[in-house]
């Protein structure tokens, strides 16, 4: 079989179902809201999730152990716990659109930290990107319009930021250390979870109210979204070269916007779209900068 050929079908096939089950997601986070506190889902979606990743890694005979255990809760705290902590809380009130782009601004704070916490300096095509974002945000928000309610905005830049030091702390890690991925994700998530546990019982949040919504909500998310969303994803990275897999995720938050579009009506304005195309095109800029240099 012709490789590009394999490429062209398996490759692409796989990209589109691993973007369509993580936009999914999206759809189902905010369909749940009003049936569980956002703290109590991500304690529930994180422990449960490790749980099955711990039963694929058992079942597939991938090394139990480990990985360096300071490390590995700093990016259970970040890349899980903050990360989702801030999504779910600002999908109370804000749109699938606008929170999904927030949190896919990550690009730009992977290079922030780097520069900070790993010294690899930033290019001018690193800049470019930034400043093509950071436009791009100020059409998102709309200030001419008056502020609104700016907390799902601010919140959503927050879970970028949080996945963006949990992805340079998972950088380290790797370099460092090596860890058998499916293992380390299992760990992290389930330091996630745990941490998140008890916030769940100390801040006032709803009942979750156990009905067919939420448990088809949350099967979706624990065994679609984060398992085989995870698998997928691995399957995508060995099978498409890196720099077509990175730029991938660029159609996560569209396809959300658009389903939540379809599904809840969530109809953005012209300036949320132009703003969208342009923090989009500031990804995708960064996306395909050269590695950072290392500050000497």
């Amino acid at each position: 079989m012709d490789v590009s050929s394999s490429f062209d079908r398996t490759g692409l096939a796989l990209m589109i179902s691993t973007i369509l089950v993580w936009a999914g997601s999206w759809i189902a986070m905010k369909l749940i809201v009003p049936y569980i506190g956002p703290f109590d889902f991500v304690a529930l979606r994180y422990v449960v999730g490790s749980l099955v990743l711990f039963a694929l890694v058992i079942a597939t005979r991938r090394p139990l152990a480990m990985p360096p255990w300071k490390l590995t809760l700093l990016i259970g705290l970040t890349q899980t716990a903050g990360f989702q902590g801030f999504v779910q809380t600002a999908l109370v009130s804000g749109g699938v659109g606008k929170v999904s782009l927030m949190a896919y601004t990550m690009p730009f704070w992977v290079v922030l930290f780097a520069w900070g916490l790993l010294g690899e300096r930033p290019t001018a095509r690193h800049g470019v990107g930034i400043g093509l974002a950071a436009i791009g945000l100020i059409c998102f928000v709309e200030p001419w319009n008056g502020l609104g309610d700016i907390r799902p905005v601010l919140l959503g830049l927050g879970s970028g930021l949080c996945w963006g030091v949990g992805t340079v702390l998972s950088k380290r890690m790797f370099d460092r250390h090596a860890p058998d991925v499916m293992t380390f994700t299992a760990w992290q998530m389930l330091f996630g979870g745990l941490v998140m546990t008890p916030v769940a019982f100390l801040v006032p949040q709803m009942t979750a109210q156990w009905g067919w919504p939420l448990w088809t909500g949350m099967t979706y998310i624990v065994f679609i979204a984060t398992a085989a969303g995870w698998l997928l994803w691995l399957q995508v990275v060995r099978r498409v070269p890196a720099s077509i897999a990175g730029l991938s995720s660029l159609g996560v938050p569209v396809v959300a916007m658009l389903l939540a579009w379809l599904i809840l009506s969530e109809q953005p304005s012209l300036g949320e779209l132009g703003g969208m195309v342009l923090i989009l095109a500031g990804i995708f800029v960064v996306s395909r900068a050269a590695p950072a240099a290392r500050a000497t």
